[in-house]
């Protein structure tokens, strides 16, 4: 268990010294294999007694990406150019950040802080990807990475599965939520209800900080694959290695056992096979579907995993209940108050205090802290990159079109995880995804200056 804080702590080190050495490729060492790891590093860490370091673990993430930022903008040579969504989720990270100074709620500067960076921070994400020397990426190779990822952690599945155990039971990962967190262990295997469905099946979390983040990974592999596999014509290029982690992907969402990712994965397919306009994916789509129901049918028998799936659609069982009343509660808030409650009053910050209002749905996260217009400002800016990046997976080729087309698959896939998590609060999903959205954007407004530019030329020379 020693070696997930060793390869995090390396990943970091290695990630700065490539960055510094201009080697901007090496970031994506930190991001992929060192985010995917984060939660399971750190509460390693914690159980071989070493919680004072922890916090200086915990800000790694965000030391890399500010680093990046700062290197991008100091490195950038080309007239900025900000596009809509720039826009946008400035506006969004400044407005919410003068959140932190106006008298709203009831938590103190430094909970506001906090809570400020847990639910603005993808922004600056956004940005440290926005621009960055595209150039020096090559975007395949960091795709066929999410993969490699989705098949160690399907491995790592696969010995829970045969075990019937948890790894999170071996990492100290109860110990280091309630001692950082204020989450005491719960549920009937000492981690938390997130660990199982009401009538005591286990979820699987991989090496992933839990079942919920584990399940969203599959959907950003998925989006990854489809990327990898589509070329400029749409034609579909399988190989042995996408075919494996196509095999990952639907094992692994099939022992996560999230219903929001589970019907995500399957739309994201479907999805695809409209955009890409081919048969033989329609078919696959109903293969693996098919596939999917003999698997959970199969599940069912063995541990009447069949009542869980009719409970969920009726939303009787206490899960849906429980997703009801938190978003009736946050709507209710939102409309009582519709500039907010404040900082910290809803999501991950306000559940460690104790206390939440809503919850369980990022958009009433959002809404019930900084109020409609940052929630309108949130939903425009997720609107307009679904919007910019099917655009350019129909007018674009290359790279652009290779990226547009994972951001536009993984966008779509998240919809629903938004309306029954705190999606953000995926370290590993969020960071990855904010940072190829800011590249994607950044590709787009120089494709769009250069285009310019040669009209102007040619107009010039005529």
């Amino acid at each position: 268990m020693f070696l997930f804080p060793i390869i995090y702590v390396i990943l970091f080190y290695l990630a700065l010294k490539k960055l510094l050495s201009h080697d901007i490729q090496g970031i994506f060492l930190f991001l992929l294999f060192g985010l995917s790891i984060y939660t399971i590093s750190l509460s390693v860490t914690f159980l071989y007694g070493y919680s004072h370091i922890v916090p200086y673990m915990q800000s790694f993430k965000e030391i890399i990406i500010i680093v990046i930022l700062g290197y991008s903008i100091y490195y950038f040579n080309k007239k900025i150019q900000l596009h809509t969504i720039d826009y946008l989720l400035l506006t969004f990270f400044f407005y919410a950040m003068l959140y932190t100074l106006l008298p709203l709620g009831t938590r103190s500067f430094f909970e506001k802080i906090l809570a400020f960076k847990s639910i603005a921070f993808f922004s600056v994400t956004y940005f440290a990807g926005r621009f960055i020397n595209f150039h020096k990426i090559n975007i395949t190779k960091q795709f066929y990475f999410i993969c490699t990822i989705s098949i160690a952690a399907a491995f790592v599945l696969l010995i829970e599965v045969f075990t019937y155990t948890h790894l999170q039971t071996l990492t100290g990962y109860a110990d280091y939520n309630w001692y950082f967190f204020n989450n005491k262990p719960e549920g009937d295997y000492g981690l938390s209800w997130t660990f199982q469905i009401e009538n005591g099946t286990k979820r699987f979390a991989s090496f992933f900080a839990n079942p919920l983040e584990h399940a969203a990974a599959t959907l950003l592999t998925l989006a990854a694959l489809g990327a990898i596999i589509t070329d400029h014509k749409n034609n579909i290029r399988f190989s042995k290695f996408t075919l494996l982690t196509f095999a990952c992907t639907l094992f692994s969402i099939s022992f996560a056992l999230s219903r929001a990712s589970f019907v995500s994965y399957f739309f994201i397919i479907y999805i695809y096979s409209l955009l890409t306009k081919k048969k033989i994916i329609s078919k696959i789509f109903h293969y693996s579907f098919l596939i999917g129901i003999i698997g959970l049918l199969f599940i069912s028998i063995q541990k009447n995993f069949f009542l869980f799936i009719i409970e969920t659609i009726q939303f009787s069982n206490a899960s849906s209940i429980g997703h009801v009343i938190e978003w009736l509660n946050g709507l209710d808030a939102i409309t009582t108050h519709p500039l907010g409650l404040g900082l910290g009053e809803s999501g991950r910050v306000s559940s460690s205090l104790g206390s939440s209002t809503g919850g369980e749905n990022q958009f009433i996260i959002i809404g019930v802290q900084l109020g409609i217009i940052a929630l309108f400002i949130y939903i425009l800016a997720y609107v307009e990159i679904i919007r910019t990046a099917y655009r350019s997976t129909q007018y674009d080729k290359g790279k652009i079109r290779k990226l547009a087309l994972f951001v536009f698959l993984i966008k779509v896939g998240l919809i629903i995880p938004l309306f029954t998590s705190e999606t953000e609060s995926y370290i590993y999903i969020s960071y990855v995804t904010w940072f190829l959205t800011g590249l994607l954007i950044n590709m787009v407004v120089q494709k769009n200056t250069n285009r310019v530019y040669a009209i102007e030329k040619i107009s010039y020379r005529s």
